[in-house]
């Protein structure tokens, strides 16, 4: 793999190709001419050709020697996003960019899409067949995979963004430093499996609706690309799982910090919290009530206390600790338990002690030690939430096991924008 020696560039748009010896030419020059028409910085083209078996390496060698701030690099290995990694890894530029050969995304996108990474705001830019706004001409079959793809990564990975295949997108340099050792994949889902990192470690993506227009030459391979796609979902959802993605890790070297609250005693994510602790709360009283009714017969009433609140104690704190909480892997998931159960022994007492005081004045099994149960239970569900909050969960100690700061303090949050005049390649984090 060899590069061209040219100036440093703030922007570094790579065109990942193989065997397009007849699209190349037309690509690049139009590529070129838009950008020293529109773009006020240094860029570079970068054409990454990727074991390519026709007359594209000559196409591109050409090119480079023709046109002024045009690189080529050639690999030895397919693969979309093997090319991508091994160029991106390599550049000098400020902000890194990609985009598909046959142009089938509209050029205009392209200011937009860079415009909130130079400036600092964003971390990554995608571009978005699916946004509001974006306008496209392609066929049922390709709308149809398209849309059930995205859909997917919504259902398994809680990927909040709209399109991640799209061929149009750009990242800061510093943030793919940080993210690409962590990409394994090294084809098609490479854009997948980069973005759903960057989210998770909480990286700020920004969308821009594109005019988009399908090749009807293209060569994608739609079932063999499909198949590797969901098992890089596979794939991704056991490294979240098992704390293999050092997801704390990222976002702490990312320097991303929570909020601090507007509202002074008004914590950031309350509501969205609360929803979720609600949510799982009624599923784990249903339960609770269904083990109290099956095991007390059996065991008795402070018997069937006791297992149920256990067992939905345990499957609740595990359900806060990845919903409501966020908090993903291994790390300190055996503290969370255990601390989890310190706080199930307050509603143990408080059940037990309103089963007690029922005993006394009602006979044992009728409504009334049922509704005994059932106000305690509610009880002890709103004292779960204040204890899992703020103290089993608490922020601050979630980031302190995640990554410990260094000696000379945390990582600054990047708060510079770069005025009229400074050099784009400064914005560091």
């Amino acid at each position: 793999m060899t590069f061209a020696t040219l100036t440093t560039a703030v922007l570094d748009v790579v065109v990942p190709v193989y065997n397009e010896e007849r699209d190349l030419g037309p690509c690049v020059r139009k590529l070129h001419a838009d950008l020293s028409r529109t773009f006020p910085y240094p860029f570079r083209i970068t054409i990454a050709n990727n074991a390519s078996t026709d007359r594209t390496a000559e196409v591109a060698d050409g090119l480079a020697r023709e046109l002024p701030g045009v690189a080529a690099v050639h690999l030895a290995q397919k693969g979309r996003g093997r090319a991508l990694k091994a160029v991106w890894s390599a550049s000098d530029a400020a902000v890194l960019a990609y985009m598909d050969v046959d142009l089938s995304t509209d050029l205009a996108a392209l200011a937009p899409l860079v415009a909130s990474l130079i400036s600092g705001h964003s971390d990554l830019a995608i571009g978005s067949r699916l946004a509001r706004g974006a306008r496209v001409v392609r066929g049922p079959k390709r709308e149809f995979i398209s849309r059930c793809y995205n859909l997917i990564l919504r259902g398994t990975l809680a990927a909040r963004f709209t399109d991640a295949q799209c061929g149009f997108k750009a990242i800061r340099a510093d943030v793919a430093r940080r993210l690409l050792p962590h990409v394994e994949d090294t084809g098609w889902f490479f854009d997948t499996e980069l973005l759903v990192l960057a989210e998770r470690a909480g990286a700020r993506i920004h969308e821009v609706p594109v005019d988009w227009v399908d090749d009807p030459d293209s060569r994608v391979d739609l079932v063999s690309t499909a198949v590797a796609d969901l098992k890089g979902v596979a794939r991704v959802m056991r490294g979240l799982a098992t704390g293999r993605i050092p997801v704390g890790e990222l976002s702490a070297q990312l320097g991303r910090r929570p909020l601090e609250p507007r509202t002074p005693g008004v914590p950031v994510g309350l509501f969205r919290q609360l929803v979720r602790f609600g949510a799982i709360g009624v599923v784990s009283t249903l339960a609770y009530l269904l083990l109290f009714v099956l095991l007390r017969g059996g065991i008795g009433a402070q018997g069937a206390n006791l297992v149920a609140l256990l067992v939905t104690a345990i499957a609740n704190t595990t359900a806060n600790r990845r919903f409501t909480f966020g908090v993903r892997g291994r790390r300190d998931a055996g503290r969370h338990q255990f601390e989890g159960l310190l706080v199930f022994a307050l509603g143990l007492a408080l059940t037990s002690g309103s089963l007690a005081l029922v005993h006394r004045v009602a006979e044992p099994g009728g409504p009334a030690e049922l509704g005994a149960v059932v106000g305690a239970n509610l009880l002890a569900t709103v004292l779960r939430f204040l204890l899992l909050r703020n103290w089993v969960f608490r922020p601050g100690r979630a980031r302190q096991a995640a990554a410990p700061e260094p000696a000379h303090g945390p990582v600054p949050e990047n708060t510079h924008s770069p005025a009229p005049g400074d050099n784009p390649l400064e914005t560091t984090r």
